[in-house]
């Protein structure tokens, strides 16, 4: 596994793609209009990251939305979400997590509300566990490695992925892979783009 360790904190950033200016990547932001919705369930201290990816399937994203979890002590109710026009799924790898593949989503004729929680591993394990709202929801995983060499973050499992990676391989195996290979498109700019700023 390749990493460049050396991080460096992106002065002054863009606020669109997060990266420094210079390397200002908006312009190939994709726009994609799909029958399954996204909610990003996000940790208020994933905001301030330059590194985050979630917030950038969101703007790729036209049917999806994001709510901010941790910024008080009331918590966030996604009691909302749980709609009749949608198979609600929270993609999270629980012990009793079924593998999200094309016999599952054909199970059902609904299209699908991927719940995903975004933060570092115990920040996105409290949407699992807190959330009591969605205990009654199916918890769906990608157990497949990530074969990728290079990383945004230090990945501590082999399936490790950023948010926008794993949402890519959801959607397509959900939507279809010219889905998956435009978010993993976008991805590789942003990677590249923070990998650069980091160079010595």
């Amino acid at each position: 596994m390749i990493l460049k360790n050396r991080k460096r904190k992106t002065q002054d950033p863009c606020q669109g793609c997060f990266l420094h200016k210079d390397r200002c990547i908006c312009d190939h932001i994709p726009s994609l209009s799909l029958k399954t919705k996204v909610a990003l369930i996000i940790h208020t201290k994933e905001l301030k990251r330059t590194t985050n990816t979630g917030r950038l399937a969101v703007k790729i994203l036209t049917n999806s939305e994001m709510r901010v979890r941790g910024e008080d002590r009331e918590g966030l109710d996604l009691s909302d979400l749980l709609v009749p026009e949608y198979r609600t799924l929270l993609f999270y790898p629980s012990p009793d997590a079924i593998e999200l593949n094309r016999e599952f989503v054909e199970a059902s004729p609904l299209p699908i509300q991927l719940i995903v929680p975004d933060g570092n591993w115990r920040q996105a394990s409290k949407v699992h566990y807190r959330h009591h709202e969605l205990k009654d929801i199916p918890r769906v995983m990608i157990s497949s490695p990530n074969m990728n060499e290079l990383h945004m973050r230090a990945e501590t499992t082999e399936s490790g992925m950023a948010t926008l990676e794993a949402i890519a391989s959801a959607l397509g195996i959900i939507e279809g892979s010219e889905v998956k290979d435009t978010l993993m498109k976008f991805y590789q700019l942003k990677l590249e783009g923070t990998l650069s700023g980091r160079s010595p």
